[in-house]
């Protein structure tokens, strides 16, 4: 449901407490005090049977005596009676309840249950239950049983745990730290994190969002509303880490390539989140992203009165993965002339103890001006020869004469005198402070990160080869065959077949039922100098060195022969209730600079497939050498998968052993990815080793783990995949009027410079009647959020002659409680006439539909006539708009379109 009366939560113009009692300990005291402290403005009801009276107020017995109907209720009654009080409030047309009740206890789904039956048919929200509550302190609004009410502020945080909100509630108040919005989430029945990302994304009193997450519900509707939420504002997280009970041997898959939080910090990395390790971080993150604008690069001078802070500032920088930036030779001339000659003749810039507010202000100034670093921090430590507040005036006064280049560089300080003077000060300069080193580090890090996390939102892929072709039927058929049976485990004949319909390189084992058979199929091999393998075959015995399976090497047909034997009759002894198919014969591959790499889909329970890349062979697990990513993948995304291992360096030239075709492992990587979305069915995969060097890659062994579809999503698209994948289904061939025909698909993200073109194509008056103004440049930051699909709530059609040129686009975006959708569309300037935008606008009115879309509606300039005569005949209502009196707003139903269309 989203943001839909969400507003009942966070700006109710009415507010009733639903239980309590006159004992100390009572939650419905404490809601009541909490709303009555905050100063809450609009009307506030007690609601209590038992009770004609508490703290000197009137209550009611019921929510339908009160006078007024609430737009919030906040429930904390004994469980039993929770869910006919929520409906009760439903039936009276209350908008939200926050159910504060805990302790289920074991009836516990059957309540949340007969909870969700009440007011769902209403459509009255629910927070909880066992929720701390919420605090909206620019609502004046306290409904929770937090000890105090934070000041109005403009960080918003929501937490799963309770005890966790509001211990971050005294924290910020011991720091004067105000909020826009304090959520406990407790058990999220309805209103989740999702919902929570979607309002406070839009809310005008939220700069950024803090987040505690425990566990995320619906994967899809979460990274959906993240995506977007981080695109128009920080978002940090932490992410609570609960220690997982050891795993037996025979549980021991791909999934432990995969364990849940590295899941979770692949899927927030993702959505452009900022990831921090402790609650302090949330903080010092949200002051420093809120303080300072981002920036490119991560070298940061330092700068201070004593060598030791800078040097440990250093040192903290190199472990967290910043740069120490170099000072050029102008700067160190500028710097031997300003300085005494003990300073330090590099970074961190050691101005000497005796250092004056001028010393300060002059080094600053210099260091600014050096564009060989992106940031500087400054420390100042207290002497009886420097005062704090001096040297911070001197900082203050260099940033308020900095110009050009040297004014964007956002700055740190340090300051570790206790001066109330010197660090208001530095706030006046916008200058954040923190108490040490460390915290600063971390501080520049976020900006860095957060500042890669937005351009990674945006950056634009390379396209895929032109031969990147899949032969998505023949994979299917074959699995669906494999399930059919009831088999677990892909046969190695049938996994080769599906790794060649992928385009991935594979030796193909051969399968023999015995070890004569095994020589029969050896000997050709043998013959042509090269050696084999040979190693059990059977559906049950997932891993085959667990049962000594493999022989590696053989150059003989004796040696064959006697391996055969050897593993056949070791698997029989070590596991006699499996299946044994016999053994496979392999031919070895001879690649002497290759790089063991595996390449993997793993399946998680909240965010279904996952793709793995890292070091491989036999020592995987105990290298530990992984990254995950979620997909669907294209090449850039593949790219910093790899780039986030450590075996990523192995792939450059060293010495004498060539570079390693990244972009051919770049490739493997996207077509496992897209195996994933085109075969559901396929719940584990690995290719280990998949051997990388200069001519290619090559899986060595390969193993696909198959079953029937358990949908995590309802609904449309993938029914596993939390990112909602490339829409094959949209893509159509229509006719123009002309009679040339016209392919329309999906945007992609790699289709910037098709748009670029395009628009060379659109004359400035089109351009203008499209974007309600003139437009002369088209940044890489503007195309891109016409190419950046989220396909769950936005989608974007391109039409392409044969030769791929760009003839027009039409595009929809949802709003997040999918009722309501606005269209925008152009075509090329000397295409009108032809038909093309006529049959765009009918498909977009279909993926409309598709979207389950209540109504689609358009802002359009009074003067162009065309679109609205197309919208009239398209059945459109027409109206001027309230708002803009040059727009006119066009609306159709969907339901009406589609019942016009049959």
């Amino acid at each position: 449901m989203s943001t839909y009366r969400l507003e009942s939560v966070f700006e109710p113009a009415s507010v009733a407490v639903v239980g309590g009692s006159p004992r100390e300990r009572s939650a419905g005291r404490a809601v009541m005090r909490n709303l009555l402290a905050s100063g809450f403005a609009g009307n506030i009801g007690w609601v209590s049977p038992k009770h004609r009276e508490i703290d000197g107020i009137a209550t009611v017995a019921h929510v339908r005596d009160l006078p007024w109907v609430p737009d919030l209720v906040a429930i904390t009654a004994p469980p039993a009676v929770v869910p006919k009080l929520v409906a009760e409030a439903a039936e009276c047309g209350v908008g939200a309840a926050i159910v504060l009740t805990a302790e289920l206890g074991a009836g516990r789904a059957g309540f949340e249950a007969a909870i969700e039956r009440a007011a769902r048919p209403h459509g009255m929200r629910i927070l909880g239950p066992h929720c701390l509550g919420v605090i909206a302190p620019h609502a004046k609004l306290n409904a929770s049983i937090a000890a105090r009410t934070p000041p109005p502020g403009d960080l918003a945080l929501v937490s799963e745990s309770s005890a966790i909100a509001a211990a971050l509630v005294e924290w910020g108040g011991a720091r004067s730290i105000g909020f826009s919005a304090v959520v406990s989430l407790g058990d999220a029945l309805d209103v989740d994190f999702a919902d929570l990302l979607d309002h406070l994304a839009t809310d005008r009193h939220t700069r950024a969002i803090l987040l505690y997450v425990e566990h995320v519900g619906n994967a899809r509707k979460f990274m959906s509303a993240a995506r977007a939420a981080a695109r128009a504002k920080p978002v940090v997280v932490v992410k609570s880490a609960r220690p997982q009970a050891p795993q037996r041997i025979a549980e021991v898959g791909l999934r432990a390539l995969a364990p849940p939080e590295a899941v979770h910090a692949a899927a927030f990395r993702r959505a452009g989140l900022l990831q921090v390790d402790a609650l302090d971080d949330l903080f010092a993150a949200a002051e420093t992203l809120g303080t300072l604008r981002t920036f490119p690069g991560r070298r940061l001078a330092m700068l201070g009165n004593g060598g030791g802070v800078g040097v440990l500032a250093a040192q903290q920088l190199v472990r967290l993965g910043g740069t120490v930036a170099a000072l050029s030779p102008e700067t160190i001339a500028t710097l031997d002339a300003l300085l005494p000659g003990g300073w330090s003749q590099d970074n961190p810039v050691d101005i000497v103890v005796d250092a004056d507010g001028e010393r300060y202000a002059t080094a600053v100034e210099a260091l600014l001006a050096d564009p060989q670093n992106d940031a500087l921090l400054v420390v100042n430590v207290p002497t009886a020869f420097t005062a704090p507040l001096e040297a911070a005036q001197a900082l203050a006064g260099a940033l308020a004469r900095r110009k050009g280049h040297a004014a964007r560089k956002p700055v740190f300080a340090v300051w570790l005198a206790e001066d109330a003077a010197a660090h208001a000060a530095l706030h006046a300069a916008q200058v954040p402070s923190y108490d040490t080193e460390t915290e600063a580090v971390h501080g520049f890090m976020h900006l860095v990160h957060y500042r890669e996390a937005q351009q990674a939102l945006m950056e634009t892929p390379p396209s895929l080869p032109r031969d990147f072709a899949v032969d998505a039927a023949a994979a299917r058929a074959l699995v669906s065959e494999a399930v059919a049976r009831g088999d677990v485990q892909l046969d190695p004949q049938a996994t080769a077949r599906i790794l060649d319909a992928y385009g991935l390189p594979f030796e193909p084992p051969l399968a023999a039922a015995d070890p004569d058979a095994a020589v029969h199929l050896a000997e050709p091999l043998l013959a042509a100098g090269r050696t084999v393998a040979v190693k059990i075959d059977s559906p049950d015995i997932a891993h085959k060195t667990v049962v000594d399976g493999v022989r590696l090497n053989l150059a003989s047909t004796q040696a064959v022969r006697d391996a055969a034997a050897d593993v056949l009759r070791l698997a029989r002894e070590r596991r006699p209730d499996a299946r044994i198919r016999g053994v496979t014969v392999q031919a070895m591959a001879h690649r002497p600079d290759a790089r063991e790499l595996i390449a993997a889909i793993a399946d998680d329970p909240v965010f279904g497939p996952v793709i793995v890349f890292g070091r491989g062979g036999t020592a995987v697990r105990v290298v530990d050498d992984l990254a995950l990513a979620l997909p669907p993948l294209d090449l850039r995304l593949a790219q910093e998968l790899i780039d986030r291992t450590r075996v990523s360096r192995r792939l450059k030239a060293h010495r004498n052993q060539p570079a390693a075709d990244e972009d051919a492992v770049a490739l493997a990587l996207v077509k496992l990815a897209q195996l994933a979305a085109d075969v559901p069915q396929i719940r584990q995969m690995s290719l280990n080793p998949l051997l990388a060097d200069a001519d290619g890659v090559i899986a060595v062994d390969a193993r696909i783990l198959v079953g029937p579809v358990e949908a995590l999503h309802k609904g449309r698209g993938h029914p596993r995949f939390a990112i909602f994948p490339y829409p094959a289904e949209w893509e159509r061939t229509i006719t123009l009027a002309d009679g040339a025909p016209a392919f329309v698909r999906p945007v992609r993200p790699e289709d910037e410079a098709l748009f670029r073109e395009f628009f060379t194509h659109v004359t400035d008056e089109d351009l203008r009647l499209r974007f309600f103004q003139s437009v002369k440049h088209f940044s890489h930051e503007f195309i891109a959020r016409l190419t950046q699909m989220d396909y769950a709530r936005s989608i974007a059609l391109v039409a392409l002659d044969e030769a791929g040129a760009m003839l027009g686009a039409v595009r929809l975006h949802a709003d997040a409680n999918y009722e309501r959708g606005e269209y925008g569309i152009l075509v090329r300037s000397d295409l009108k006439g032809h038909g093309l935008g006529w049959q765009l606008m009918k498909i977009m009115i279909e993926v409309a539909g598709w979207l389950g879309l209540r109504e689609v509606e358009g802002q359009v300039l009074r003067q162009n006539r065309g679109m609205l005569a197309m919208c009239e005949q398209l059945g459109f209502a027409i109206a001027p708009d309230p708002d803009e009196p040059g727009l006119m707003v066009v609306r159709l139903p969907v339901a009406d379109a589609a019942n016009g269309a049959s």
